[in-house]
């Protein structure tokens, strides 16, 4: 039998008549116009001006100029058939300094950018922060400061109030971790501080900002749905040491067990408690009652496995960034990363599908039933754009057949996922990475910002065309 017999032959995979075919991004990495429309300066407008912070001192000054391309990225999400889009909205475009009145001007970008969306037949899905803290909120303390977790509640309110009557989905949080370690333990993302005990405190202060922002938005509608959106990883030992088992148990906790325990079941797991000693006293009484409300949905971003050990001799962390750093697991810095011999992306990220499927059925038979969504999974790869003015990207293709043949058969195991959302949809600027890191379906030139879908775009397009995908020959 020929490959191509094989592949007629395969049985489909098809996925739920009402499965969410998407794609994502952030208002940071593709908007730009950071002075226009009376926004004001972020964190990360101050990080990329800090010399060392960013590969080539690049920034997200113009990125890809979404803000006044959105009407033609939308045409492209139409060409390509997405039945949702989930952007972030940019807290210092809505309120210049994160407190006070709408800026009207922030609010009618997005405004129209949902109206275009919903004109195109594409469902708008909002996350409401996307790690561009309002710099004068940093200046007054930051995530640390319990301050800004109410701050966040009233920036919620007014854009829910805004968009709430045509956006039926909302997330709150982008991935409490990063924004807590990496940018108040590691110092690798804005605003690259270097305080464990104060990252505690803006893991808390993130999760209770969720949490605020939850009550304030159904006060205004009952009919919105809301989720929390969580980075989640699979966590190997590299042997079966008591070592090494250790590590696992740690790192699990503060990356995965942490946010989940709070979100899902309103407790802090007791281990990880324990392993933060003094640094644990971040709670106060009714916090996680407020944390913990019910949801309508869990937002997963997956990308990679992490292999780790209790000895020295591996890498200090899963690096976010090549710049120098410190480490970001507060109470477990001891711990290192080790390659498990699986290839990598050009991110130096293991591809393992396999860890997909083990996050998901945890979740389902560890934690209180909720929907969940795949709001984010792909990779970076080096594209070329060929002569012929094509890019022949058949490792991302493959990365995301992949992982939704996971998703199809934990579908088939009894999970409730409900919808996948490729990240991202097009190449943008990637944090301290720079513009060096590709992991758009749809190439960007920087400097023409000429967009051209990759070979992975038209794939997918098929993809969700058919609803599904060939079996194993594909």
């Amino acid at each position: 039998m020929t490959t191509q017999d094989a592949r007629i032959q395969a049985p489909e995979l098809v996925f739920p008549t009402d499965f969410v075919w998407g794609a994502a991004t952030s208002a940071y990495q593709i908007e730009g116009a950071v002075t226009s429309g009376g926004r004001g300066v972020s964190i990360w407008d101050t990080f990329v001006r800090q010399p060392g912070r960013v590969v080539n001192g690049e920034n997200a000054d113009v990125a890809i100029d979404h803000y006044h391309r959105y009407r033609d990225d939308v045409e492209m999400m139409a060409s390509l058939g997405l039945g949702a889009y989930r952007f972030s909205v940019s807290w210092p475009r809505i309120q210049p300094d994160g407190t006070g009145p709408a800026n009207a001007e922030g609010l009618d970008f997005y405004k129209r950018l949902v109206d275009e969306l919903l004109a195109r037949g594409i469902d708008p899905w909002v996350t409401l922060y996307h790690w561009d803290l309002p710099q004068a909120l940093e200046d007054a303390g930051g995530w640390p400061s319990r301050e800004t977790s109410a701050r966040f509640a009233d920036y919620a309110a007014l854009v829910h109030d805004a968009l709430g009557d045509r956006v039926r989905n909302w997330s709150t949080v982008n991935e409490p971790w990063c924004a807590a370690f990496l940018g108040y333990a590691s110092g690798e993302h804005a605003p690259g501080r270097r305080e464990p005990a104060q990252a505690m405190y803006a893991a808390h202060h993130l999760l209770l900002a969720h949490g605020l922002a939850v009550e304030a938005m159904r006060a205004q509608r009952s009919d919105t749905r809301i989720g929390g959106c969580v980075n989640l990883y699979a966590i190997s030992p590299q042997t079966g040491s008591e070592a090494d088992l250790d590590a696992a148990r740690r790192i699990d906790g503060l990356q995965n067990r942490f946010f989940l325990d709070a979100l899902l079941k309103g407790a802090y797991p007791a281990d990880v408690l324990e392993d933060l000693g003094e640094m644990a006293g971040f709670a106060r009484e009714g916090d996680l009652a407020v944390i913990a409300q019910p949801l309508d949905m869990l937002l997963i971003n997956y990308y990679s496995r992490f292999t780790v050990s209790g000895k020295p001799g591996g890498a200090a962390s899963a690096a976010a960034a090549p710049t120098d750093s410190g480490s970001p697991w507060v109470g477990s810095e001891h711990v290192s990363f080790v390659q498990g011999g699986r290839p990598v992306t050009a991110m130096g990220w293991e591809i393992d599908d396999s860890g997909l499927y083990e996050i998901l059925t945890r979740l389902h038979r560890e934690y209180p039933a909720v929907p969940l969504v795949i709001s984010e999974n792909g990779a970076a790869f080096d594209d070329v754009v060929a002569a012929d003015g094509t890019v022949h990207d058949g490792e991302r293709r493959d990365y995301i057949a992949a992982h939704l043949r996971t998703c199809h058969a934990a579908i088939q195991a009894g999970v409730p996922l409900t919808g996948y959302f490729a990240w991202s949809l097009m190449d943008n600027f990637e944090w301290a990475w720079g513009y060096g890191k590709r992991f758009g379906l749809v190439h960007v030139d920087y400097g023409t910002q000429v967009r051209v879908p990759k070979e992975s775009a038209l794939w997918y397009a098929e993809t969700i065309r058919r609803g599904g995908l060939n079996g194993p020959a594909e």
